[in-house]
């Protein structure tokens, strides 16, 4: 029997009408979406350079043996009869659904006057968080016509919203400069909007005669596979000829420096990182690495090896970033060992002084969110200016142009990684550091691997779904409700109110209670909101707490008033 019903392309935006109206879902056993606001950018760029973007695998659903679910935004299947499920795709349709269509929990512009002036699409777009006043403003026709900021939802049925769109911002031009405009507009429709409008997607179709066993099958074998395509892989073919063997480095690097195998660093980081520090303009696009040469690698390896085990050092020990999975930002770490490669740290107590530097450009770049959009020209640019920071010159753009509103902590969930990360590495940084609820020692990359040490809530989330009622899961998932927790104490913790289980840990002989609490910027006392199970007496608190350290590490002053008038706690 033949398992396929077809293998022809569908137009991308075909395939999110069909999501949009449920005639195409999702198995209810498939992950749930995981991807990154900016991976979702780094899809779109490709599409917008008409990129291949892998293939789509679905099934013509008649059998209905499997449990249906709608796309994560899309609109709910209430009973709705649909067609296809998709076995592989979700991560890619699902981000794209969202960006297109303006759901979720991030918002996708693109920034025409960027691209009228010249700059490439991949610098050109940007994505914010939807809860934010500034997202909010721009839902307002008006403004995205005079900053000529592109919602990208406009897009979502083709080329014809855009023309729509660029007609209504002409209209009320003088005949001039809407003749100027409209020409300048239209040639971006030709380039970029056409394309994103043209593209489409292979699509293989399983016949309606595929059988469950073997739909099992291809869903855990298309999960176990996918290798993604490497620029160091290539860089090392080309190389090789030339008696520069990249693999060997590589293995040489992380043999001499175990700290870059700890942190499961990729090793294109470091290619940009070479990128970055050979050229007078500093620039790491994917086109400045693969056209990096022979003496690039020659004259830049071994000092951008040395400034990124340096630099992860610093992270490490300064920052408490312990575990790779709480760095903030990978894309961090290029700019980070170009700058350490070009000055080295000093034999003298400057390096102290340039250390305190790095550091707190860190803690400025990760709650200013510098490296959440267009991660290369940031890169670029902080490694220019670090530079000329580190020379007494000075401080870097993403240092001083640092805002902050410490309301956003409400909102932010381990699906805003940036932050989130930050602020528990923050914790882990605050006084002596942070110390286990079980051992009662300080909390280091080691004690997370041997006592299952990880983020959980304080205020548990059943406890505050259920007594508290607290409906919105980004209330009860929010940063200011999360701390690191031992898996032992995790379990004795379970679904009970705070007053109760700290009741039991408080009773154990010997246990130095409020230190362990105030090592995690927990409130302590008679009066703490965690012995009355007051939820939101102790956001407010542990936002104010927080608030401080951030200020501590960044050297902000004030807050400003960035997020939405009244943030949704419940």
């Amino acid at each position: 029997m033949n398992l396929f019903e077809d293998t022809n392309p569908r137009a991308l935006k075909d395939l999110l009408n069909e999501i949009h109206n449920r005639v195409t879902v999702l198995p209810d056993f498939q992950r749930d979406f995981v991807w990154e606001p900016g991976a979702t950018q780094e899809l779109i760029v490709s599409i917008a350079n008409n990129y291949p973007a892998g293939s789509i695998l679905r099934v013509r659903d008649a059998k209905r043996v499997f449990a249906a679910r709608e796309f994560e935004g899309a609109p709910p299947l209430d009973g709705a009869k649909h067609t296809f499920l998709v076995l592989d795709g979700q991560q890619r349709l699902t981000s794209l659904y969202q960006a297109f269509y303006g759901v979720g929990e991030h918002r996708y512009f693109l920034d025409l006057g960027e691209l009228i002036r010249g700059v490439d699409f991949e610098e050109a777009i940007f994505h914010v968080r939807a809860a934010t006043k500034w997202a909010k403003a721009r839902e307002d026709f008006a403004l995205q016509a005079k900053e000529l900021l592109l919602p990208l939802s406009v897009l979502k049925g083709g080329a014809g919203g855009f023309l729509q769109w660029l007609l209504q911002v002409t209209n009320p031009m003088p005949a001039d400069q809407r003749t100027s405009m409209l020409d300048a507009l239209t040639r971006l429709n030709d380039q970029w909007v056409k394309t994103i409008d043209d593209y489409h997607f292979p699509v293989v179709t399983l016949s309606d005669k595929t059988e469950p066993d073997a739909l099992c099958t291809i869903f855990e074998t298309l999960n176990r596979t996918g290798v993604k395509l490497s620029v160091f892989e290539l860089l090392t073919a080309r190389f090789w000829p030339q008696n520069i063997n990249l693999r060997a480095l590589w293995d040489k690097a992380r043999e001499q420096h175990p700290i870059i195998q700890e942190f499961e660093v990729d090793p294109y980081y470091l290619l940009q990182s070479i990128a970055l520090a050979s050229r007078k303009a500093p620039s790491c696009k994917r086109g400045d690495v693969l056209n990096l040469a022979v003496t690039d690698i020659e004259g830049w390896w071994d000092k951008v090896v040395g400034g990124l085990a340096t630099g992860l050092g610093i992270l490490r020990d300064d920052c408490k970033v312990m575990l790779p999975k709480w760095l903030p930002y990978q894309t961090m770490l290029a700019p980070l060992a170009a700058v350490l490669a070009r000055s080295g740290m000093p034999k003298t107590p400057e390096a102290g002084a340039h250390r305190e530097k790095l550091k707190r450009w860190f803690w400025c770049a990760v709650f200013g969110q510098a490296y959440e959009s267009s991660p290369n020209s940031q890169s670029a640019k902080d490694v220019a200016d670090l530079s000329a920071w580190l020379a007494d010159g000075p401080a870097p753009e993403s240092v001083n142009a640092l805002r902050f509103d410490p309301k956003a902590l409400r909102d932010v969930t381990p699906r805003q990684r940036s932050i989130y990360r930050g602020t528990i590495c923050l914790i882990l940084g605050t006084g002596a550091g942070a110390r286990d609820f079980h051992t009662q020692a300080v909390i280091t990359g080691n004690l997370m691997n041997e006592q299952g040490i990880d983020d959980h809530h304080v205020f548990p989330d059943d406890f505050l779904l259920k007594q508290k009622n607290v409906k919105s899961a980004r209330a009860r998932d929010c940063v200011l409700n999360r701390t690191l927790i031992d898996r032992t104490t995790n379990q004795m913790i379970s679904n009970r109110a705070p007053s109760v289980y700290l009741a039991d840990i408080r009773k154990t002989p010997g246990f130095p209670f409020d230190a362990v609490l105030s090592s995690h910027c927990l409130p302590t006392g008679e009066t703490s909101a965690l012995w009355s199970d007051d939820y939101e007496a102790f956001l407010a608190w542990r936002q104010e707490r927080l608030w401080c350290e951030i200020q501590r590490v960044t050297g902000l002053a004030q807050a400003t008033d960035l997020e939405m008038e009244e943030p949704e706690s419940k």
